[in-house]
């Protein structure tokens, strides 16, 4: 594709700075979504659904989730809201609604939170990541809902990763991170162990623009404060091109 019109990466951030120069920041939604895992013959494998088309991340595929509602709100002793707990009533909910799938909410391992760039589409998300080992027997069993949710699959992370590079899905940053972060387990013990004991990360993205890429920037990046994915030093970030994701981080 040549300079004068960019890769599909590049178009959608110049998408996203023209929109935000002319409509500034839009607030933050609260949000949560669940990574329900399950073993099998070819590894770990985690609950894919496909968004419709219509809807806010249309034609991705993501993890069962969605937005906290009023209705999910649980309050502590100071009749303040718990936040995590909130977060883990409303994925429990979404699961359901999406999928049918029972989540159990004690059994929810928080490992990381999401915060878009400034510049992102119209809706930002700020999303509590939970995992979870899928619920057995009938529980187990996917039934989308056809409105929101047209497809599921399990996929193993390195499968799903894989589909993404070919062109036959599409995954948003905080979804391909979260894969790459599993594909370094072969098993839901493992992985429910190693997320449960390891401090959640907090990732608010900054994205710049490199040489025909799209790049998501996270706190430790060189580029991160001045969204200059150029600047030498360190690395914490996603590099975006039609054809391939590439994931560092070093030296932070």
């Amino acid at each position: 594709m040549n300079d004068e019109t960019g890769t599909r990466e590049e178009r959608r951030y110049d998408a996203w700075a023209l929109r935000h120069a002319e409509h500034g920041t839009t607030e933050l939604i609260p949000a949560a979504t669940v990574l329900v895992l399950r073993d099998s013959a070819d590894g770990l494998e985690v609950l894919m659904l496909r968004k419709n088309s219509k809807i806010a991340f249309g034609g991705m595929w993501v993890f069962p989730g969605g937005r906290i509602d009023e209705e999910d709100a649980i309050h502590g002793d100071d009749d303040q809201s718990d936040e995590l707990a909130t977060a883990a009533r409303a994925v429990v909910r979404e699961a359901a609604e999406e999928a049918h799938i029972a989540v159990d909410p004690d059994a929810l391992v928080w490992f990381s939170h999401w915060v878009p760039p400034p510049n992102s589409a119209h809706r930002r998300f700020s999303t509590f990541f939970f995992a979870t080992r899928a619920a057995p027997g009938p529980d187990g069993v996917v039934e989308i809902d056809d409105g929101e949710i047209v497809d599921h699959a399990w996929m193993t992370p390195a499968g799903a990763m894989d589909r993404r590079d070919a062109g036959e899905i599409e995954l948003a940053p905080p979804t391909w991170v979260s894969l790459h972060l599993l594909s370094g387990w072969t098993t839901v013990e493992t992985a429910l162990e190693a997320l449960a004991d390891m401090d959640p990360e907090f990732y608010e993205t900054h994205i710049g623009r490199s040489e025909g890429s799209a790049v998501a920037m996270w706190s430790g990046d060189a580029g991160y404060e001045t969204g200059d994915p150029s600047q030498d030093g360190p690395r914490h970030r996603l590099t975006m091109r039609d054809g391939r994701y590439a994931f560092e981080r070093t030296g932070c």
